[in-house]
């Protein structure tokens, strides 16, 4: 069952967020992840979000989301990717058919 990352993000330097989203594209797919959706929040329907943008990565399931994010390339990205920008990471699995 494939498994979905939902980032939501408010880049506060977008140089050092450009060099990260470059080296974690390449690592988010050697983990099966493909980009499903990348834009800005269009609104926010009820309740508070302050996050600007927001994306979601598919993946073949919750396995290769813990591989990803837990391995040594993608672990070395973070101290980047926190002084870029302020970013929420949730898991969710497909539901079922």
């Amino acid at each position: 069952m494939s498994a979905f990352v939902i980032v939501h993000s408010i880049i506060r330097d977008p140089e050092k967020f450009k060099v990260y989203g470059q080296s974690a594209r390449g690592i988010v797919a050697a983990h099966g992840g493909e980009f499903y959706l990348r834009g800005k929040v269009a609104g926010v329907l009820t309740g508070e979000h302050h996050h600007q943008n927001a994306l979601v990565i598919k993946f073949p399931d919750q396995d290769a989301i813990q591989k990803w994010y837990n391995s040594p390339e993608y672990q070395a990205l973070i101290p980047n990717r926190d002084e870029a920008a302020d970013m929420i990471f949730i898991s969710c699995d497909e539901p079922p058919a």
